[in-house]
C-alpha cells in the first residue's frame, strides 16, 4: 500500500509536507501546544484567539530532530475531545492549489494573513516499509491536486508505540548507479555482441575459402594421381613413386589374321596391376625378332611361320616382356566380337570402301567423321584398311581404335565377359581358356571405361630394331621391358634373297651363314638375276660384307655399298652364279 503518514500520535508529531524529488514524503515537526482541549495533529479544529485561521503546521520555527533522533514520551493532550481528520469543515480536501480558505488547512505552512513565514532546514525521513510512489502516481509533488487526493486518503497510526524502531532515515543518493551500470552493461553487450557476429561471419567465409581450396587441390590430385591432367605422363603418382621395372604388368598378345585381304596385325594387351591402368601397344610386322636357331626375322614372318606360341618367346627375348598367352584373331570373330557388345564408336581418319563391292565409285562402307558408330563388318573393314601408298603403321593404328572401342563397350563383370568370349566359340590356343581371355578382358574393359586406357605405337628403325626413343617411351613405361640392343661382338645379320630359281639356294645359303657364325634373315625371293650382290649401307660393316661374301663363295666384286634388307647388317642376293650343291 502507498497511503501515506501524515501525522504521528505519539511523542512530538510530524506532518507531511510534500515530497522530494524521487517522490519520497518530506515531513517536519510539529511545535507542541498545550491546550485544555487536547491536541489536534491534523490541525482541522478551529482554535479560538491567534488561531482562528485554524492550525500551523510550519509554526513555531523549530528545527525538525536529526534523522536519527528518537522522539520523546507523548505531551499531554488535555481533556479536550479529538476532531476527526476528515472533518471537512475543517479544510477542503478538494480546494485548488493555493486557493485555500482562511479556515482550512494550509498543507505548504502559510499563514492566514499571508505574512511569509520563515523557512527552517528539513531532513527528510521515511516511515519504515513505506513503498516509493511511481512518477505520475497520486501524490507527486509536481501534481498538487494529486497530493491533496492522496493526503485526504492517508490514515493517521494512532496504535504505535514510541521506539526506536519507529522511524528509519536514511538519505537518498542524488541517482541510482545501479540504473547507470545496467545501462553500460547493455551498452557494452550490444556491442561485444555486433563485434562477435562479425568475427562468426568472418570466419565462415575463412572457413569456406579453405574448405573450396581443399576440395580443389584434391581434385588436382586425384587427377595427377589417376594421370589424367593434360601434359602428365600415364600412372600419376603411382607410377612417379613405383619404378617401372617393378610394377605388375599381365600382357596377353593378339594376332589379328585377315581372312579376305591376308596378311596379320599383332598387339599387346598390357594390364598394369599396379597402377590400374591398361594399353595397347602396337608392333610393326618389320620388328625384328630371333628365332630359337638363333636366325633373325621379321614379326610377320615369325607369325606365319611359327605360329602364335613360337612368335611370343621371341617378342619376349626382343622387347624384355613377360607374355601370359596368345589369342589369335580372326577377321569373322571379330566382327562377331563387334556385334556382340552391340557395336563400337570410332573416330574414323579415312572413308573406307566396301571390299565385297565390285562397283567402282560406290559408297563408302565406313565414312571419316568423329564418333562414327561401326558394325562388325564395318569394324572389320575399318581395322584392316590400308590406303595406297600408306605405310602399315596407319593401318595398324586403326586397328588399335578398334580395340579399344570393343573394349569399352565390354561388360567389366567377368563373368559376362567369360561368356561373350564363350558365346565366339573360338577354338584358343593353349594355355589360354575361355575364362581367362573373359577375365583378362573385363578388367581391360575397367580400365577403358574410366579412361585409364591409351594406346601407343612401338616405333622401329629401318632395320627392325627398337630405337632409344621408342625404348623409354613405349617398352619401359607401358610394357616394363628393356629392349636387348645389339653389343659389340654379336653375331652379324645377314639378309637372304633368293634370285637364283631354285628354292634350295636359301636353305643352303642359310646353313653356310650359320655355321660360319652369322646371324640369318629371309628376306625371301625376287626377280631372277645373274649376278649376285652383297651390300652394306654402314661404312663399319664393310668388312664385314667382304667376309659374308667369302663365307658364300661370291667374288670380292660383289661387295658395295647400297641399302640392305630391314634387320640385317648386310643383305645378299644370291644371283644365278651362285653355285648349289645337288
Amino acid at each position: 500500500m502507498n497511503d501515506r503518514y501524515d501525522g504521528y500520535a505519539g511523542g512530538d508529531p510530524y506532518e507531511l509536507v510534500g515530497y522530494d524529488e524521487f517522490g519520497q514524503p518530506v515531513y517536519r515537526q510539529v511545535p507542541q501546544q498545550r491546550t485544555p482541549q487536547g491536541h489536534d495533529p491534523y490541525g482541522t479544529q478551529q482554535h479560538q484567539g491567534t488561531q482562528g485561521y485554524g492550525y500551523d503546521p510550519y509554526g513555531g520555527g523549530q528545527q525538525p530532530p536529526s534523522p536519527y533522533h528518537q522522539p520523546g514520551p507523548a505531551h499531554d493532550t488535555g481533556t479536550r475531545p479529538a476532531a476527526s481528520p476528515y472533518d471537512t469543515a475543517s479544510y477542503d480536501t478538494y480546494a485548488p492549489y493555493g486557493t485555500a480558505p482562511a479556515d482550512t488547512y494550509d498543507p505548504y505552512g502559510r499563514t492566514p494573513t499571508g505574512a511569509p513565514q520563515p523557512r527552517v532546514a528539513e531532513q527528510t525521513a521515511r516511515i519504515p516499509q513505506q513503498a516509493r510512489p511511481a512518477d505520475g502516481s497520486p501524490g507527486h509533488p509536481e501534481d498538487p491536486a494529486a497530493f491533496q487526493e492522496g493526503e485526504a486518503r492517508a490514515e493517521p497510526s494512532g496504535d504505535r508505540e514510541d521506539g526506536s524502531e519507529q522511524y528509519a532515515f536514511a538519505e537518498e543518493p542524488d541517482g541510482d548507479p545501479e540504473d547507470v551500470i545496467d545501462w553500460l552493461k547493455f551498452t557494452e553487450n550490444r556491442t561485444e555482441r555486433r563485434e562477435e557476429a562479425k568475427r562468426r561471419a568472418r570466419s565462415r567465409v575463412v572457413a569456406l575459402v579453405v574448405v573450396l581450396v581443399l576440395a580443389a587441390v584434391g581434385g588436382v590430385g586425384y587427377l595427377w594421381y589417376a594421370g589424367l591432367l593434360p601434359g602428365t605422363s600415364s600412372g600419376g603418382a603411382s607410377a612417379a613413386t613405383t619404378p617401372t621395372g617393378a610394377q605388375n604388368r599381365d600382357v596377353l598378345v593378339v594376332h589379328l589374321h585377315n581372312t579376305r585381304g591376308g596378311g596379320t596385325s599383332t598387339a599387346l594387351l598390357v594390364d598394369n596391376t599396379t597402377i590400374h591402368q591398361g594399353a595397347t601397344v602396337l608392333l610393326p610386322n618389320s620388328l625384328a625378332l630371333t628365332s630359337d636357331d638363333g636366325s633373325t626375322t621379321t614379326l610377320a614372318k615369325s607369325v606365319a611361320d611359327d605360329g602364335s606360341s613360337g612368335t611370343s618367346d621371341s617378342i619376349d627375348s626382343a622387347l624384355g616382356t613377360k607374355i601370359e598367352g596368345s589369342w589369335r584373331l580372326d577377321t569373322p570373330y571379330l566382327d562377331n566380337l563387334v556385334e556382340l557388345v552391340g557395336g563400337i564408336e570410332v573416330t574414323t581418319d579415312a572413308d573406307v570402301p566396301d571390299p565385297g563391292s565390285k562397283k567402282k565409285g560406290s559408297e563408302p562402307l565406313v565414312h571419316k567423321g568423329q564418333d562414327q558408330t561401326l558394325s562388325g563388318k564395318m569394324a572389320v573393314a575399318y581395322a584392316t584398311y590400308r590406303a595406297p601408298g600408306e605405310s602399315q603403321d596407319a593401318q595398324l593404328e586403326r586397328f588399335g581404335q578398334v580395340m579399344q572401342g570393343v573394349l569399352r563397350k565390354m561388360s567389366s563383370d567377368p563373368g559376362a565377359a567369360t561368356t561373350t568370349v564363350q558365346t565366339l566359340a573360338q577354338i584358343l590356343d593353349p594355355p589360354l581358356t575361355d575364362k581367362d581371355l573373359g577375365g583378362f578382358l573385363a578388367k581391360l574393359a575397367d580400365r577403358a571405361k574410366e579412361s585409364a586406357y591409351k594406346t601407343a605405337l612401338l616405333p622401329v628403325q629401318s632395320d627392325g630394331s627398337v630405337g632409344q626413343n621408342a625404348t623409354d617411351t613405349v617398352v619401359k613405361t607401358l610394357l616394363g621391358g628393356t629392349v636387348k640392343s645389339p653389343q659389340a661382338g654379336d653375331a652379324v645379320r645377314v639378309g637372304i634373297q633368293n634370285a637364283t630359281g631354285a628354292k634350295a639356294a636359301t636353305e643352303q645359303a642359310r646353313v653356310v651363314l650359320v655355321n660360319g657364325g652369322y646371324t640369318f634373315v629371309d628376306a625371301g625371293t625376287g626377280a631372277a638375276g645373274s649376278l649376285s650382290r652383297v651390300t652394306y649401307a654402314a661404312d663399319g660393316d664393310k668388312e664385314n660384307a667382304v667376309e659374308v661374301a667369302k663365307t658364300l663363295g661370291l667374288p670380292g666384286t660383289a661387295v658395295q655399298k647400297g641399302q640392305v634388307t630391314s634387320n640385317a647388317n648386310v643383305s645378299v642376293v644370291l644371283g644365278r652364279d651362285y653355285r648349289t650343291t645337288s
